[in-house]
């Protein structure tokens, strides 16, 4: 168990280190698939994801990729949704434990799908303007910033001018959004990141680019930021003075993710922001296959379907080996690109 938590560690931080996020929805799995808990796998994931974004911020904030007065403004909301989740999630565990596996991973197979399939298609149409992109004039918004790579969806919340305001992106011409937008996204991100033991940053990641028009490498940096705040009063709070933290398997986690989320961090340095919203799209795809083909063995024992022990266990196999072949994959690419463009990242 422990070697494998090393080796889980460490692909969850190369890849919530390049895109931040990766660690909850890659770990939290595996620990149930391992025939742990999913309470306990939530509040374990939530208490090593803490700890592990502490050097990621650092690495980001030396990047220049931090913008603390948006992370503030999350974290008010993040913290109020995160009591709501985690009481949830107690609630239904004290009620059915089984009930409670359930749960947690047909939240898993809703969360995942939706933004998996939502960045997939944001991707594509990315890819296409990136195309037929001429290098004319860009579209310059109300508060004097630029709009290129926002969708429209960010332009008119940005154009709302509700304050207080929240600048950040100053690199890109400055842009700004009301806080209360920030802290209704950073409600919705704490109150699933309570309930699925994630940080939040596969989630927090289309709400900043797609909702809030932030750019991809402030997201990246300023996500891993707010996770320290909000995973830490998470896994504090609502799940450890509970007993619902395995802290021997949150150590190995631990140890192969700080390994790997400082390589991830510094490797945003040298791919597009384009190439990261596609790698975004097929992890979190990669995930939703993942707890997909565990739902029929999760439903088989709630008594909910009626369906062969074998065939349950052959199902979600086949998604376990799926997913783990995908992120070990990008694992070794992000790893490849680091290698590959040291010299290049030794003197930025």
């Amino acid at each position: 168990m422990l070697a494998v938590s090393l080796y889980i560690g460490l692909i969850a931080g190369l890849i919530t280190g390049c895109i931040g996020a990766g660690g909850g929805f890659i770990i939290t799995p595996a620990l149930m698939s391992a025939g742990v808990k999913g309470i306990l796998a939530v509040g374990t994931d939530q208490f090593h994801i803490f700890t592990k974004s502490i050097m990621g911020t650092i690495v980001h904030r030396k990047l220049g990729n931090v913008c603390v007065t948006l992370a503030i403004a999350f974290v008010v909301g993040s913290i109020a949704g995160a009591t709501v989740g985690g009481t949830i999630n107690r609630t239904i565990y004290y009620a059915n434990p089984v009930l409670s596996d359930v749960f947690i991973n047909i939240v898993y197979v809703l969360m995942l799908g939706f933004l998996g399939f939502f960045a997939l298609k944001d991707y594509l149409s990315l890819r296409k303007r990136a195309a037929s992109f001429d290098g004319g004039e860009v579209e310059t918004l109300p508060n004097g910033g630029t709009a290129m790579g926002m969708t429209r969806l960010a332009m008119k919340v940005q154009s709302v001018n509700l304050p207080p305001m929240v600048t950040f992106d100053h690199d890109l011409g400055g842009r700004r959004v009301s806080a209360w937008f920030v802290i209704l996204c950073g409600f919705i991100v704490g109150l699933i990141s309570a309930i699925m033991g994630v940080g939040g940053g596969f989630l927090t990641f289309p709400m900043y680019v797609y909702f809030l028009g932030v750019s991809s490498f402030t997201t990246v940096g300023t996500d891993i930021f707010q996770i320290i705040i909000t995973a830490g009063y998470s896994s504090v709070f609502q799940y450890a003075i509970y007993g619902f933290v395995f802290y021997t398997l949150a150590m190995g986690l631990l140890l192969g993710s700080l390994i790997g989320i400082q390589i991830g961090s510094l490797v945003t340095k040298v791919v597009r922001g384009m190439h990261i919203r596609g790698f975004y799209a097929t992890v979190i795809l990669a995930g939703f296959v993942n707890r997909l083909s565990a739902l029929p063995s999760k439903l088989n024992a709630a008594g909910w379907i009626s369906l062969d022990k074998n065939v349950a266990s052959a199902i979600e196999f086949a998604g376990l080996v799926t997913f783990f072949a995908i992120v070990t994959f990008f694992a070794v690419w992000i790893f490849s690109k680091f290698v590959t463009n040291l010299s290049e990242l030794r003197e930025g």
